[in-house]
């Protein structure tokens, strides 16, 4: 019988450290339930000390998820690990995942403290933790550059003060897999209760090694993964949590170990979170890139109508991939459509905004005939974003014109006053810009302009990020609509609207 990997996804905590990656309280509970119906085992909700908004995010994650244990971050701190327990309350199957460097770069420059202390603020960490629950974590941060004598002991203090998973982070993707491999083993073999926790890894990809390391590590006796849907997080990101579980499903006659996840699940998961974020996955993306199942080559192609594994280790819809299939139309009714939305794992908290998402949908219905899973996740977000603006599109007229400066002229509501600007630009959306930052007068510095489509044909829904920047602040705004110029202005809005609100938030790490 194999053993069980554990999977530890980290999307709404470390991947929501990528600049710009911020997500709302509803978006984080949208994807911890669809982590939760793909059998994710741990849902690092996020870090409740770093802020108000943190804080709230993982007490509601922790109220809507009921399979999947939700767990909190904390640094070594006594108020921090209060602050994630209470934050955990909510749910009886919690978990609080506490940290402190023990790496000499780290303890000397950052923490300014002498080993024996970080060993003892450890154990008292644990002890802390405790308090709230027998399911405790502890992560020596920066492992891969830590001494391996001081690894051993104190992992070996905090197992003995009652940490059930030891977390090995390669926190700066130092590491070579073969390097991090024997690592894990030699913990294992030295630490005289490594029986009595499970061993973990959490790998970032700084060199593009996240996911190899992670493997290497499962062979030498890791047993739970760290990961994030779309590989998203800090720097150049995590281990993707597709890739690994896709890597140890297909290879069973390598690895001794196997997940519960259920992999059909992964590209929703994966669309949900670029949509939410705004990071779109790259089309060569290994699993659930546009093109992970494509085949140009006449010679792969002519295998594959012969015989489909002579260039596919894999069937597309073993990871969701065909499974989203045309459910509603405009003649589709108000059950259906609550059907849909259930069944995509969006729960709306009233029936009053069933009702307003349900009339939109009707308006995107008569635009495109066809209505399908990607385009309904769209509304909901967009929906999300236009209740919590402080800055609402009201109209947008464009001109364009050959051998003539495009004009945009644009109404703002703004505090329940309404504001007009015209402007003219390089082009349509250059000119849609100049007016709200006419009325507006942010100032800040535009660093992304991105546009994809959410399906196909020329009628499909629009999808436009924005990502501003304003003293060292960052934000993603997102709008969505069958025009492109009007998808902008909404999403130019939407990154107005997140820096009005100067939502502070502490980087865990810090």
């Amino acid at each position: 019988m194999k053993e069980h990997l554990v999977i530890f996804d980290t999307t709404l905590r470390d991947g929501e450290q990528s600049p710009g990656a911020s997500m709302t309280m509803e978006e984080k509970v949208r994807i911890a339930r669809q982590l939760e119906r793909m059998g994710v085992d741990v849902i690092e909700a996020g870090f409740p000390a770093a802020s108000k908004g943190d804080f709230e995010a993982v007490k509601a994650v922790a109220e809507a998820v009921n399979n999947s244990t939700v767990c909190g971050l904390s640094r070594a701190i006594e108020a921090d690990i209060h602050r994630a327990g209470e934050a955990l309350r909510g749910n009886q199957n919690i978990r609080i995942h506490t940290f402190i460097a023990t790496s000499p770069i780290h303890m000397k420059n950052k923490l300014r403290m002498a080993p024996e202390q970080v060993v003892e603020q450890a154990i008292k960490a644990v002890k802390w933790a405790s308090q709230y629950t027998d399911n405790i974590e502890f992560s020596p941060e920066d492992a891969g550059r830590s001494e391996i004598d001081f690894l051993c002991r104190i992992l070996e203090a905090v197992i003995h003060a009652g940490a059930k998973t030891v977390n090995i982070p390669d926190t700066v993707g130092y590491t070579m897999p073969e390097q991090f491999g024997h690592l894990i083993r030699t913990l294992r073999e030295r630490i005289p209760n490594s029986d009595q926790a499970i061993f973990s890894v959490h790998c970032h990809n700084d060199l593009g090694l996240a996911v190899a390391n992670s493997l290497s590590a499962v062979i030498n006796g890791a047993r739970q993964i760290e990961c994030t849907i779309n590989g998203l997080g800090e720097r150049a990101g995590n281990a993707a949590l597709e890739e690994i579980v896709m890597a140890v499903r297909t290879r069973q006659d390598y690895f001794p170990c196997d997940t519960r996840i259920d992999a059909t699940q992964i590209v929703a998961a994966s669309k949900l979170v670029s949509g939410i974020t705004g990071f779109p996955v790259q089309p060569n993306k290994a699993i659930v890139g546009a093109n992970a199942f494509a085949h140009e080559s006449g010679i792969h192609q002519d295998g594959v109508l012969k015989h489909r594994e002579t260039y596919e280790i894999m069937r597309a819809e073993d990871v969701g991939w065909g499974a989203n299939k045309l459910l509603l139309g405009k003649h589709s009714g108000r059950n259906a459509f609550r059907s849909r939305l259930h069944e995509l794992g969006i729960e709306l908290e009233s029936e009053e905004k069933l009702n307003t998402i349900f009339i939109r949908f009707k308006d995107l219905a008569d635009k495109k005939h066809e209505i399908f899973d990607e385009d309904l996740h769209a509304l909901v977000s967009d929906e999300a974003q236009i209740t919590e603006e402080h800055h609402r599109l009201l109209s947008l007229t464009v001109h364009c014109d050959t051998g003539q400066a495009p004009s945009a002229q644009i109404s703002i509501m703004t505090d329940g006053k309404e504001q007009q600007a015209q402007s003219t630009g390089s082009g349509p959306v250059d000119a849609t810009f100049r007016a709200i930052e006419t009325i507006l007068d942010t100032r800040a510095e535009l660093q992304l302009f991105s546009v994809n489509n959410i399906t196909s044909g020329t009628d499909a829904l629009g999808e436009v990020t924005v990502r501003l920047q304003k003293a060292g602040r960052i934000v993603n705004g997102q709008g969505a609509d069958t025009d492109i110029i009007t998808a902008a202005g909404k999403a130019y809005l939407n990154a107005c609207n997140k820096l009005y609100a100067s939502l502070e938030r502490t980087h865990p790490q810090v």
